[in-house]
């Protein structure tokens, strides 16, 4: 293997929750870097904004902290929309992508259905322990300040998706998209076109693999990234 691995985190997420799977690559002796985006991980929000453009651009200021020419990225979820955003903007610091459970289909009925799941009040009420979860994840920052930017996000994405068919037809990076079987938060035809509209991708299933990472198969999403990343 010639670059390093860089997990990417998604939606609401952090770099705590790819900690076990960087641990798991150091014994292959495989290097990780994990990081988080801002707004995230008890970082405060960035002046230059939230969302998918911000993010790829901490990426590449990441990259370039660490002095990193280039890198493979595993992307989860928002992640990798992330991943995929950066390699049509900065082909040449990308060497490969592999992302789980992103979502790609976003329209504005899309975009308004997500939405509806990000109420920081209705879940306080409903899920409590989900609330203190990601008011652990978060701290010192505020996570329902967080959700509602997440919202917007959302929504912008479902008025101008950045990754268009046309958009993805032109990222030649080496890429494997993958969903799990057990994945109810994503669309598993729009993910197959999406390999199909990337020039260099594949599609892969994961088998008894959710949405959340936090329940995926160590051993399995290990194996399956040190395969590709080679």
């Amino acid at each position: 293997m010639t670059e390093p691995i860089l997990l990417l985190h998604g939606a609401l997420g952090s770099a705590t929750q790819l900690s076990a799977l960087k641990e798991n690559l150091k014994k292959g002796g495989t290097h990780g870097y994990t990081l988080n985006f801002s707004g995230h991980g008890g970082l405060p929000s960035s002046a230059r904004g939230f969302g998918i453009e911000v993010f790829a651009e901490e990426v590449l200021d990441f990259l370039n902290r660490h002095a990193l020419q280039r890198v493979h990225i595993f992307g989860y979820s928002m992640g990798g929309y992330v991943a995929l955003w950066l390699a049509h903007q900065q082909p040449e610091r990308v060497s490969r992508i592999l992302t789980l459970g992103t979502k790609f289909d976003w329209t504005v009925g899309a975009a308004e259905k997500e939405v509806t799941k990000l109420n920081p009040e209705k879940i306080v009420e409903k899920v409590p322990t989900f609330a203190k979860v990601l008011e652990e994840r978060h701290h010192p920052e505020d996570w329902k300040i967080l959700m509602n930017k997440t919202a917007n996000m959302m929504i912008d994405l479902g008025i101008n998706p950045l990754l268009t068919p046309s958009t993805l037809k032109s990222i030649q990076t080496k890429t494997l998209i993958c969903l799990g079987d057990a994945d109810d938060m994503v669309d598993r035809t729009y993910s197959e076109e999406v390999a199909r509209l990337l020039p260099n991708a594949d599609f892969k299933l994961l088998p008894s693999t959710p949405h959340p990472i936090e329940r995926a198969d160590l051993t399995l999403l290990t194996n399956v990234l040190t395969t590709f990343f080679v």
